[in-house]
């Protein structure tokens, strides 16, 4: 695969020169860039794959629902309807993309809609609802929008900057594109990070932006959905795994720590399961043995099999910062107070 990687390197080069005279004309006006009255805080990163993005932005509607009107966008990934909609109790995730259902299934005083065209679709919530704020989701490359504020996200195993660009590497557009962010996360870090590896990796991130934060990811203590165990009584269970994320590492290796005894049905990223999958999954449970089973999934998974496997229980996650947690809440609130135009 490597080998592979490395022969497709030219490839790379000529991605770079796109997205580099692409970004370079939005820059300077060549190619048009909306700004609204009120502040659009973007969220994404410079790698595919999966960096925290979903628990960033369930951080931030948190942090801001209770003092801002709070709208969150987002593209709808796999989704089957087309254009602008506006999430309401009929929706499922696929009629709205995974990540926004749990969005709104979660917090119930935002709005959430979903729209391939982000202009439109904050102009559409912006008549429809005037929110006071909307979070952009994985939209650090949709350049159309001009956002009052950039939030780059960057995972402490696979920093951008020890990355390259498509395909050689995993890289969406060049690292100069981190110069665009007002702060950059350090994502899924372990909680016992020493004070050695956050300096190096600020001498690695420094170039493109001081405002450096870590972050890493909490688990719920215990399960929802069909049953509410407690982490601490997991390893009791035989439990049958199911996910369907980017990188399911992380929740791995918690629950190894756990010692929780468990199968692992691994499928891709916002995978959408069929009715073949769903009675192949079934079947996997009921073949378990022990009284004591469960069937558990992340809670981006859970919105697309609930209504399909009515025994399924998820396990939470929340994005929780190292340090400097007051410095960083007070740069995003004292940035929607100075932007709010209208």
């Amino acid at each position: 695969m490597k080998f592979l990687r490395l022969l497709l390197f030219p490839f790379a080069i000529i991605y770079d020169l796109v997205t580099t005279i692409r970004n370079f004309f939005f820059d300077v006006g060549v190619f048009k860039q909306t700004s609204f009255k009120i502040p659009v805080i973007i969220v994404g990163n410079l790698s595919v794959g999966g960096t925290g993005k979903t628990p960033q932005i369930e951080y931030l509607i948190r942090l801001l629902k209770n003092n801002f009107k709070t709208a969150v966008l987002s593209r709808g990934y796999k989704r089957k309807t087309e254009g602008f909609v506006l999430l309401n109790e009929t929706h499922s995730a696929e009629d709205v993309g995974d990540e926004p259902l749990q969005y709104f299934k979660k917090f119930k005083d935002i709005n959430v809609a979903v729209d391939a065209n982000r202009v439109a679709g904050i102009s559409n919530l912006i008549v429809d609802k005037s929110p006071e704020l909307v979070l952009l989701d994985d939209a650090y490359q949709h350049r159309k929008v001009k956002g009052s504020f950039y939030i780059l996200l960057t995972k402490y195993d696979d920093l951008f900057t020890d990355d390259f660009l498509l395909p050689t590497g995993s890289l969406r557009e060049s690292r100069r594109g981190a110069k665009r962010a007002d702060v950059i996360l350090v994502t899924k870090c372990p909680t016992n990070l020493t004070e050695a590896s956050k300096n190096s990796i600020n001498q690695k991130l420094k170039e493109y932006n001081t405002n450096i934060f870590f972050t890493a990811i909490s688990y719920d203590d215990k399960t929802s959905g069909n049953k509410n165990i407690l982490v601490d009584n997991l390893n009791n269970y035989e439990v049958l795994l199911i996910t369907g994320i980017a990188n399911p590492t992380p929740l791995l290796s918690f629950l190894n720590e756990k010692k929780v005894n468990y199968k692992h049905l691994k499928f891709s990223d916002h995978h959408h399961f069929t009715d073949k999958e769903i009675e192949s999954i079934k079947k996997e449970y009921i073949s378990l043995k022990t009284s004591k089973k469960l069937i558990l999934t992340t809670e981006k998974d859970f919105v697309r099999l609930e209504t399909s496997i009515d025994k399924i229980s998820y396990l939470g996650i929340q994005t929780s910062f190292l340090e400097k947690q007051e410095v960083f809440d007070s740069i995003i609130k004292t940035h929607i107070k100075q932007n709010q135009r209208c």
